[in-house]
Protein backbone atom coordinates (compact mmCIF):
# COMPACT_ATOMS: atom_id res chain seq x y z
CA UNK A 1 0.00 0.00 0.00
CA UNK A 2 1.43 3.01 -0.69
CA UNK A 3 1.66 5.89 2.58
CA UNK A 4 -0.33 8.88 2.70
CA UNK A 5 2.63 11.41 2.18
CA UNK A 6 3.54 9.26 -1.04
CA UNK A 7 -0.48 10.10 -1.95
CA UNK A 8 0.00 13.85 -1.78
CA UNK A 9 2.91 13.89 -3.62
CA UNK A 10 1.74 11.67 -6.95
CA UNK A 11 -1.42 13.88 -6.47
CA UNK A 12 0.58 17.46 -6.43
CA UNK A 13 2.62 15.99 -9.29
CA UNK A 14 -0.75 15.25 -11.42
CA UNK A 15 -1.82 18.29 -10.49
CA UNK A 16 1.28 20.18 -11.84
CA UNK A 17 1.20 18.54 -15.10
CA UNK A 18 -2.06 19.22 -15.72
CA UNK A 19 -1.65 23.03 -15.18
CA UNK A 20 1.50 22.93 -17.11
CA UNK A 21 -0.24 21.37 -20.19
CA UNK A 22 -3.63 24.14 -19.51
CA UNK A 23 -0.16 26.73 -19.55
CA UNK A 24 1.55 25.86 -22.56
CA UNK A 25 -1.71 25.19 -24.61
CA UNK A 26 -2.50 28.88 -23.82
CA UNK A 27 0.61 30.23 -25.01
CA UNK A 28 0.24 28.19 -27.77
CA UNK A 29 -3.26 29.38 -29.04
CA UNK A 30 -1.35 33.01 -28.42
CA UNK A 31 1.43 32.50 -30.63
CA UNK A 32 -1.03 31.65 -33.32
CA UNK A 33 -3.43 34.46 -32.62
CA UNK A 34 -0.53 36.81 -33.02
CA UNK A 35 1.23 34.84 -36.09
CA UNK A 36 -2.47 35.23 -38.03
CA UNK A 37 -3.03 38.43 -37.23
CA UNK A 38 0.43 39.69 -37.96
CA UNK A 39 1.44 41.57 -41.20
CA UNK A 40 4.61 40.75 -42.26
CA UNK A 41 5.37 43.59 -44.86
CA UNK A 42 8.27 46.08 -43.68
CA UNK A 43 6.95 49.06 -42.39
CA UNK A 44 6.94 51.82 -45.56
CA UNK A 45 8.24 55.05 -44.91
CA UNK A 46 6.10 57.94 -45.21
CA UNK A 47 4.51 59.18 -48.31
CA UNK A 48 5.67 62.96 -48.77
CA UNK A 49 3.65 64.78 -51.82
CA UNK A 50 0.33 66.83 -52.45
CA UNK A 51 -2.96 64.98 -51.25
CA UNK A 52 -4.55 64.32 -54.55
CA UNK A 53 -7.34 61.98 -56.42
CA UNK A 54 -6.31 58.83 -57.93
CA UNK A 55 -8.44 56.40 -59.60
CA UNK A 56 -7.62 52.92 -58.86
CA UNK A 57 -9.29 49.78 -61.10
CA UNK A 58 -10.50 47.45 -58.72
CA UNK A 59 -11.06 43.86 -59.63
CA UNK A 60 -14.50 42.07 -57.88
CA UNK A 61 -14.51 37.78 -58.12
CA UNK A 62 -17.69 38.27 -60.60
CA UNK A 63 -15.88 39.17 -63.36
CA UNK A 64 -15.58 42.53 -63.21
CA UNK A 65 -13.50 45.74 -62.46
CA UNK A 66 -14.98 48.81 -61.27
CA UNK A 67 -12.87 52.65 -60.81
CA UNK A 68 -12.75 53.92 -57.68
CA UNK A 69 -11.59 57.50 -56.54
CA UNK A 70 -8.99 57.58 -53.55
CA UNK A 71 -7.30 60.38 -51.90
CA UNK A 72 -3.43 59.88 -51.71
CA UNK A 73 -0.71 61.78 -50.38
CA UNK A 74 1.47 61.24 -54.07
CA UNK A 75 5.20 61.83 -54.57
CA UNK A 76 6.25 64.00 -57.80
CA UNK A 77 8.50 61.04 -59.38
CA UNK A 78 6.64 59.00 -62.20
CA UNK A 79 8.21 55.48 -60.46
CA UNK A 80 7.76 56.40 -57.22
CA UNK A 81 3.81 57.36 -58.24
CA UNK A 82 3.36 53.72 -59.95
CA UNK A 83 4.04 52.29 -56.77
CA UNK A 84 2.27 53.96 -54.40
CA UNK A 85 -1.15 53.67 -56.41
CA UNK A 86 -0.28 50.02 -57.01
CA UNK A 87 0.25 49.45 -53.33
CA UNK A 88 -2.50 51.00 -52.15
CA UNK A 89 -4.90 48.66 -54.98
CA UNK A 90 -2.94 46.25 -53.00
CA UNK A 91 -4.12 46.87 -49.94
CA UNK A 92 -7.96 46.57 -50.77
CA UNK A 93 -7.30 43.18 -52.32
CA UNK A 94 -5.25 42.02 -48.91
CA UNK A 95 -8.61 43.62 -46.47
CA UNK A 96 -10.78 42.22 -44.61
CA UNK A 97 -13.74 42.48 -46.71
CA UNK A 98 -11.99 42.95 -50.37
CA UNK A 99 -14.02 42.07 -53.51
CA UNK A 100 -10.64 40.38 -54.88
CA UNK A 101 -8.76 38.55 -51.81
CA UNK A 102 -5.25 38.37 -52.10
CA UNK A 103 -2.37 36.59 -49.00
CA UNK A 104 -1.80 38.39 -46.57
CA UNK A 105 1.52 39.86 -46.84
CA UNK A 106 1.05 40.61 -50.67
CA UNK A 107 2.65 43.65 -51.71
CA UNK A 108 4.31 45.18 -54.90
CA UNK A 109 8.35 45.34 -53.99
CA UNK A 110 8.94 48.29 -56.76
CA UNK A 111 8.28 49.59 -59.91
CA UNK A 112 10.72 50.43 -62.27
CA UNK A 113 9.75 53.25 -65.54
CA UNK A 114 12.58 52.33 -68.60
CA UNK A 115 12.00 54.89 -71.03
CA UNK A 116 9.63 56.89 -69.34
CA UNK A 117 6.64 54.51 -71.69
CA UNK A 118 7.97 50.72 -69.92
CA UNK A 119 6.49 50.29 -66.36
CA UNK A 120 8.70 46.80 -64.80
CA UNK A 121 6.60 45.99 -61.92
CA UNK A 122 8.06 43.59 -59.43
CA UNK A 123 5.60 41.76 -57.09
CA UNK A 124 6.12 40.09 -54.20
CA UNK A 125 6.94 36.27 -54.02
CA UNK A 126 3.83 36.49 -51.15
CA UNK A 127 1.65 38.01 -53.77
CA UNK A 128 2.25 35.15 -56.62
CA UNK A 129 2.64 32.18 -54.00
CA UNK A 130 -0.62 32.75 -52.61
CA UNK A 131 -2.67 33.86 -55.38
CA UNK A 132 -5.71 31.89 -56.37
CA UNK A 133 -5.35 29.80 -59.26
CA UNK A 134 -7.80 30.30 -62.25
CA UNK A 135 -7.79 31.74 -65.60
CA UNK A 136 -10.30 34.53 -64.57
CA UNK A 137 -8.78 35.90 -61.29
CA UNK A 138 -5.64 36.18 -62.40
CA UNK A 139 -6.69 38.26 -65.48
CA UNK A 140 -8.06 40.21 -63.28
CA UNK A 141 -5.22 41.04 -61.34
CA UNK A 142 -3.14 41.97 -64.23
CA UNK A 143 -5.63 44.11 -65.82
CA UNK A 144 -6.76 45.98 -62.61
CA UNK A 145 -3.09 46.57 -61.93
CA UNK A 146 -2.45 47.83 -65.35
CA UNK A 147 -5.30 49.85 -65.26
CA UNK A 148 -4.21 51.67 -62.21
CA UNK A 149 -1.14 52.28 -63.29
CA UNK A 150 -1.75 53.44 -66.73
CA UNK A 151 -4.77 56.01 -65.16
CA UNK A 152 -1.92 57.62 -62.63
CA UNK A 153 0.84 57.57 -65.00
CA UNK A 154 -0.49 58.31 -67.92
CA UNK A 155 2.87 57.88 -69.95
CA UNK A 156 3.03 53.99 -69.77
CA UNK A 157 2.49 52.02 -72.88
CA UNK A 158 3.94 48.37 -71.77
CA UNK A 159 4.15 46.55 -68.76
CA UNK A 160 6.33 43.56 -67.61
CA UNK A 161 5.91 41.67 -64.10
CA UNK A 162 8.62 40.30 -61.95
CA UNK A 163 7.89 38.27 -59.18
CA UNK A 164 10.85 38.78 -56.41
CA UNK A 165 13.21 40.39 -59.29
CA UNK A 166 13.02 37.61 -61.60
CA UNK A 167 10.63 36.31 -64.35
CA UNK A 168 7.94 33.79 -63.67
CA UNK A 169 6.06 31.76 -66.19
CA UNK A 170 2.57 32.53 -65.10
CA UNK A 171 1.07 34.47 -61.94
CA UNK A 172 -0.83 31.48 -59.92
CA UNK A 173 -0.54 29.03 -63.37
CA UNK A 174 -2.90 30.34 -66.30
CA UNK A 175 -2.10 33.91 -66.57
CA UNK A 176 1.72 35.00 -68.86
CA UNK A 177 3.97 36.91 -67.20
CA UNK A 178 6.70 35.90 -69.43
CA UNK A 179 5.00 39.00 -72.11
CA UNK A 180 5.07 42.39 -71.89
CA UNK A 181 2.07 43.89 -71.76
CA UNK A 182 0.45 46.26 -74.54
CA UNK A 183 -1.51 48.63 -72.32
CA UNK A 184 -3.83 49.67 -75.26
CA UNK A 185 -4.99 45.75 -75.63
CA UNK A 186 -5.35 45.47 -71.55
CA UNK A 187 -7.64 48.58 -71.88
CA UNK A 188 -10.10 47.01 -74.20
CA UNK A 189 -10.21 44.21 -71.68
CA UNK A 190 -10.54 46.32 -69.04
CA UNK A 191 -13.70 47.94 -70.69
CA UNK A 192 -15.73 44.59 -71.44
CA UNK A 193 -15.11 43.74 -67.60
CA UNK A 194 -16.36 47.59 -66.56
Amino acid sequence: MISRPMQITIALLVAAILGMGFYALKLKQKVETLHATSDNRPAAPPVTGDLQTVTLWVAHDDGTLHQQQMQLAMPNEPAARAMRVLQALVQIYTGKDSPHPLGAGSDIEDVYLVNGTTAVVDLNQTLADTHPSGIMVEQLTIVSLIQTLTANVPNVTRVKFLVGGKERDTLAGHEDLKMTYDVSTVSQVAQELQ
